[in-house]
């Protein structure tokens, strides 16, 4: 077997790799959409390269940069099976018509028509079985822990194994299963994100966050919180829940009268929902929660909105009120969605807090408003003088000792490792690490 790869071996975003079963029989690794500097001279829509011989798309999590280009793929003549996780199942098509109805068309018809041809391909496996395919390939999911749904992908063929890592999740993570490192593998594809850096732990990054919700109180301030809808908004959510109980109780006064937290996407709204339907996929921790608090996601001043009016009223409520709040809204790197609106009212004030919870690919808004003092939102230039937090303990992506810990967890040492979603640097410091143990990076 061998690999091509159309995405994400030079960059973060847009994965996309095809696993060459033989000259004239392959399968799709994701299809993902390309971000910030990535997307740079690209266009989108187009899939550029040929289809023959694909004979099924596999996808290991919901994640645009791992999605987004799907409707592109379909549109261009795929017409095979989408196999994932009963999780990712359920979600894709949520993320795919969010995705369609902000990229592509706000045709209702059309978005219809194709999330019924979208759900005509999708294809549930369990996890942790292996799976014949046609051609006798066989292929298995285990956990990756990056977000609900996300899986290690493994292919066999005639004694040949190739591991797909997808993106990795952090072990730190409270509603997650910690990633599973296979047993060996021929050749291991790895992603390298965070491969240059190590988190905040779990007990340091929690504290972060409190000590940004107190400043809020203090100064009656509002948060901002840009996340993505799947993922970080619902571990956000259990973390504030123990937050808000732990502080009320040391305080001895109830935190949430003082603060709301907002919620404003639907589409983290319908996310959450569908977190909560799939809590047996949760970790041993969320599962004890769930013993005396059956909604861990759920809590007394938490405001959901929903329409673009009711958006648009509770920006003007925050401006004329002055109150504290929390506001947690998609794009997580700022690049659209409504958070941007909430940017561009509160940015110039300092008492706002800006609290990033995942990567800020470079070139994103996200990354001007982490590094420097001014932002370009919608055409328009805009100050910060917000303070800006990275709680990177929060972030989807396993850091380099958590990336270290699943290679050297495999039973057989890889005969081969590809390091793929990572910029340059990120990727050149995890191959050191790796090289340094006597691994072979290629």
């Amino acid at each position: 077997m061998d690999i091509v790869h159309h995405g994400a071996l030079h960059g973060v975003t847009g994965s996309c790799h095809q696993l060459m079963i033989t000259e004239s029989r392959s399968l799709l690794v994701d299809c993902g959409m390309f971000q910030g500097k990535d997307a740079k001279d690209r266009d989108e829509e187009k899939i550029d390269f040929s289809l023959d011989g694909i004979q099924a798309l596999v996808v290991t999590h919901v994640h645009l940069d791992h999605v987004g280009r799907i409707p592109y793929l379909i549109a261009a003549g795929f017409n095979g099976p989408i196999y994932c996780t009963p999780p990712t199942a359920k979600l894709l098509p949520i993320m795919m018509e969010d995705a369609m109805r902000v990229g592509v068309t706000r045709n209702r018809r059309l978005i219809e028509r194709f999330l019924q041809d979208l759900r005509r391909h999708i294809r549930p496996m369990p996890y942790g079985k292996w799976h014949q395919l046609d051609g006798g390939i066989e292929m298995r999911f285990t956990p990756a822990g990056h977000v609900l749904g996300s899986a290690v992908v493994e292919f066999d063929h005639q004694g040949e194994r190739f591991v797909f890592s997808g993106d990795l999740g952090s072990r730190e993570q409270p509603l997650l299963k910690d990633p599973v490192s296979p047993e060996r593998a021929d050749m291991l594809v790895l992603e390298s994100t965070y491969g240059d850096r190590n988190h905040e732990g779990r007990e340091r990054r929690v504290q972060h966050l409190e000590d940004v919700l107190c400043r809020s109180l203090e100064n009656k301030g509002v948060t901002i919180i840009p996340a993505f809808s799947v993922g970080r908004t619902q571990e956000l959510l259990y973390e504030m829940n123990e937050i808000f109980e732990r502080v009320g109780r040391r305080c001895k006064c109830d935190m949430l009268k003082a603060v709301d937290v907002i919620i404003d996407s639907p589409l983290a709204q319908r996310f959450t929902d569908l977190y909560e339907s799939l809590s047996k996929y949760w970790d041993e921790e969320a599962q004890r929660v769930l013993r005396y608090d059956d909604q861990p996601l759920v809590f007394d001043n938490l405001v959901e909105v929903e329409d673009h009016h009711e958006h648009r009223d509770t920006i003007e409520y925050l401006k004329e009120s002055k109150l504290p709040a929390v506001v947690i809204a998609a794009s997580g790197m700022c690049a659209g969605g409504r958070v941007v609106n909430y940017l561009k009212e509160f940015l110039g004030n300092p008492t706002t807090d800006v609290v990033f919870v995942g990567y800020q690919a470079y070139g994103t808004p996200g990354r001007y408003i982490q590094d420097t003092d001014w932002v370009r939102l919608d055409g328009r230039r805009y100050d910060v003088r917000a303070e800006t937090h990275q709680l990177s303990g929060y972030s989807a992506h396993a850091d380099q000792s958590d990336l270290l810990r699943f290679v050297e967890g495999m039973q057989e040492r890889p005969k081969a490792i590809r390091l793929v979603h990572g910029e340059a640097r990120a990727k050149e410091a995890l191959q050191s690490e790796l090289e340094q143990r006597g691994y072979n990076v290629v």
